[in-house]
């Protein structure tokens, strides 16, 4: 079974190990943990005491809201972990005018099943930060 928890007071590093699969430079542990406690909210899924997968959002906190990252561990996939950390997440911003994200083209699809709309953006990345 599957639980959602706000609370990260009592996510470690270990908790953290195994996710960003695929990614050429994953942020280590320690960065992970770092992230979701200066995060604006974060929703975590864990079975039991383990964490099944994560959203976050950065914001302003009046009028704009930002997701990085929605990771679900590749053993828990395909269960709806990610779409109900999206639907929570977009709860917890439901007093915000935008919330937004980036993706790969791939995942564009599954974002719109979610209720979003392609944007056009920019971004800048110093893989040698992770």
């Amino acid at each position: 079974m599957i639980s959602y928890t706000t609370d990260v007071s009592g996510l470690t590093e270990a908790d953290l190990a195994g996710f960003f699969v695929g990614w050429p430079v994953a942020p280590s542990p320690a960065q992970h943990l770092a992230v979701l406690r200066g995060s604006y909210r974060v929703v975590i899924a864990r079975s039991g005491a383990e964490v099944a997968g994560f959203v976050h959002l950065i914001s302003d906190g009046v009028l704009t809201g930002f997701v990085p990252w929605l990771e679900v561990r590749p053993a828990f996939q395909g269960r709806g972990i990610g779409t109900e950390l999206m639907r929570r997440i977009v709860a917890e911003a439901a007093h915000l005018y935008s919330v937004d994200l980036t993706c790969d083209e791939e995942l564009r699809p599954y974002y719109e099943r979610l209720g979003m709309t392609a944007l056009t953006g920019m971004g800048l990345r110093n893989r040698s930060a992770l």
